[in-house]
């Protein structure tokens, strides 16, 4: 092994989760590696733990019985009492030490976020290398934002990639050119979020301008890497017809190329609502923003008939 193959696999990635028999994100069985941080701020966000790069607390206060253990073992002073009652003081850093979550004994407490060497990841992939072959899968990376973390994932895609495995990122795609660019050499297939095509709402709704994520897909493309374009679809979000029509007009030019793999719309669902009582947050979509079947049936209608290769996601 190379000095310098071997000094990448010791390289770090922050991650908050790993998961294995995936079979929605990439083709064929895979494993993902969720990565932490991500530039974005989308309301709808589904995994908010993933958003901030530090670790990060999530608390279940109904299964509290504040006994105190997590106080007397957290070494930040995150954990405190207040009028008899165990509070998470977030304005304290969290240093990820576990210390609190091996405490409780009630399982109140999880820690988000786990520094894991390149190499323990791979090792990790390498438990279903038989299942990727066998289906047609592989490595997917998620978030959080990959991109976010470019050196750990340029490491550990280009150990997979040097497998044999299949590779696979789920992006935003908010991040410099270059940085994509490079990356992309070991990547076989972006799963690309669209969330709005409009920069204004955009902003509006994920908290950054959409123009470089724009250019990243258009360079990709032009480029030659493989791209699925993933739309979430939220009704009064991104569900009308204008915003369709804006999204069909930018990917025409693109949708006969052997290396755009089409569009996969992401229905809008609650799985991760109940998450931001757990981290000290209010979550910011009012109402249900649910998309009834009809209207689902709709807007897939409506790209399919431009002529667009589109399918429905559900998990």
């Amino acid at each position: 092994m190379s000095e310098q193959l071997e000094e990448s696999l010791e390289r770090r990635a922050r991650i908050f989760n790993t998961q294995k028999y995936n079979m929605y994100d990439g083709p064929g069985i895979r494993s993902i590696a969720f990565f932490k941080g991500c530039p974005l701020r989308c309301k709808w966000c589904s995994n908010p733990e993933s958003q901030r790069r530090g670790f990060e607390v999530m608390f279940k206060q109904t299964a509290c019985v504040n006994c105190g253990a997590c106080v007397e073992a957290c070494p930040a002073g995150v954990h405190q009492f207040v009028n008899g009652e165990h509070v998470v003081d977030r304005t304290k850093q969290c240093l990820g030490c576990g210390a609190c979550e091996k405490a409780c004994l009630q399982k109140a407490l999880s820690i988000m976020g786990e520094d894991r060497k390149i190499c323990d990841l791979v090792s990790f992939m390498d438990q279903d290398a038989d299942f990727y072959r066998m289906s047609g899968g592989g490595v997917t990376l998620g978030g959080g934002e990959v991109l976010a973390q470019p050196e750990a994932a340029r490491a550990l895609l280009a150990a997979c990639k040097d497998r044999g495995y299949h590779t696979a990122i789920e992006t935003c795609g908010y991040t410099k050119t270059e940085t994509i660019l490079d990356i992309a050499r070991y990547v076989d297939l972006f799963l690309f979020d669209i969330k709005q095509m409009d920069p204004v709402k955009h902003k509006q709704w994920t908290g950054v301008n959409n123009e470089q994520i724009l250019a990243n897909i258009r360079a990709l493309l032009e480029n030659g890497f493989n791209v699925r374009v993933r739309m979430p679809l939220l009704h009064g979000v991104n569900d009308d017809k204008a915003e369709i029509d804006a999204m069909i007009e930018f990917f025409t030019p693109y949708r006969y190329q052997k290396n755009f793999d089409g569009v996969d719309l992401l229905p809008y669902h609650k799985l991760g609502v109940g998450k931001y009582a757990q981290l000290g947050r209010d979550y910011e979509i009012e109402g249900d923003p649910s998309l009834s079947e009809d209207d689902l049936n709709r807007i897939e209608g409506w790209i399919s008939e431009a002529d667009f290769k589109v399918s429905l996601v559900r998990h």
